[in-house]
């Protein structure tokens, strides 16, 4: 049987493209990335089996228009731009790929430390227009105390490089039960206050959506640095951008926001002190065919009955619902 699949990316990794080549699969791309009325058209018109998701907006819309849909696989791990809801209405298992990019993300979050805590954005735009500044005012992270908002994959391998530079590393997550050499704390108040720099790794849910906010940011150590590689909701973007102003702050580096691409009048597009990327986290050669990979791999065991890891699953009262299937 041939499978259809829509990749809701103009591309998709090498890996991914081998093992639905191998199976025989058809897959169509979007033209324009991000976009989600050419989503919306092609799942209304085409009937797909499967969709892998990368970040344009997987509506109710799209889903309930594509009665052929059996199972969607996120590019990724963060799952807000699916509308899992629908999902699981209509029975449709949404999985992610966990761990395959958490290296590539790690090492976004230590270069956005280090870049924060040296302002490299400020001296290099010094030095593109023709001024020479030198200043005193860069940070060394040694002997400083990083907190992590999430102790997954990705926030344990930022603790492992953090550690490696002398940096003390503490952490709060409610849903870690394993054993660990760092500092733990069992309320978020607390990991703020002493957290000289603090990374967010968590999901966006009804707990953490705009968890650091102008109260809990208030906590912080005067000059501390934010660093986010996880999801934009979970920060009050407008009480960060005060705080980076009013010098509470000494930097932060951001790599996801609430709405993406940024507004041309975003305030933080006003800052010498906050360093900016496009949501690359995981965008690397590596990183890219690995999260491919899986997504292919995931949505063909599925379609053809075989075991699943239900850890990947967001909606397993879908999945469970799916005759066949062994978790």
């Amino acid at each position: 049987m041939t499978y259809k699949f829509l990749m809701t990316a103009p591309e998709l990794g090498e890996g991914g493209r081998k093992v639905l080549a191998d199976a025989g699969c058809e897959v169509d791309y979007l033209q324009h990335s991000n976009d989600q009325r050419e989503v919306e058209h092609l799942m209304a018109t085409r009937a797909y089996d499967a969709v892998i998701s990368r970040t344009a907006i997987l509506s109710a819309k799209a889903i309930e228009s594509c009665p052929t849909l059996k199972i969607i696989c996120k590019h990724g791990v963060g799952v807000t731009n699916i509308d899992v809801a629908a999902a699981s209405a209509h029975g449709i298992p949404v999985l992610t790929t966990p761990a395959t990019n958490a290296q590539s993300v790690a090492e976004l979050t230590i270069a956005l430390m280090f870049s924060a805590a040296r302002s490299l954005p400020f001296f290099h735009r010094e030095i593109a227009e023709l001024r020479w500044t030198r200043t005193g005012s860069g940070i060394e992270l040694q002997g400083k105390t990083l907190g992590l908002v999430g102790y997954g994959e990705i926030g344990r391998r930022v603790a492992h490089i953090a550690q490696a530079i002398g940096m003390r590393v503490a952490f709060y997550d409610p849903a870690f039960a394993g054993e660990t050499e760092h500092q733990r704390y069992a309320e978020l108040s607390e990991l703020l206050r002493n957290s000289q720099v603090l990374s967010l790794h968590c999901p966006v849910n009804a707990a953490t959506r705009q968890m650091l906010n102008s109260l809990t940011l208030a906590l912080l150590p005067q000059g501390a640095i934010v660093v986010n590689t996880s999801r934009g909701e979970l920060i009050d973007e407008n009480a960060l951008a005060a705080s980076l102003a009013e010098g509470a702050l000494t930097a932060a580096g951001l790599d996801t926001f609430i709405e993406e691409p940024l507004s041309a009048d975003h305030p933080f597009r006003q800052l010498n002190n906050v360093v900016l990327t496009p949501h690359i986290g995981g965008s690397t050669v590596e990183a890219l065919d690995a999260v491919a990979r899986s997504a292919a791999r995931q949505c063909l065991d599925f379609l053809h009955k075989k075991t699943l890891d239900s850890r990947a699953c967001v909606n397993s009262e879908a999945l469970s619902h799916s005759k066949g299937v062994t978790l």
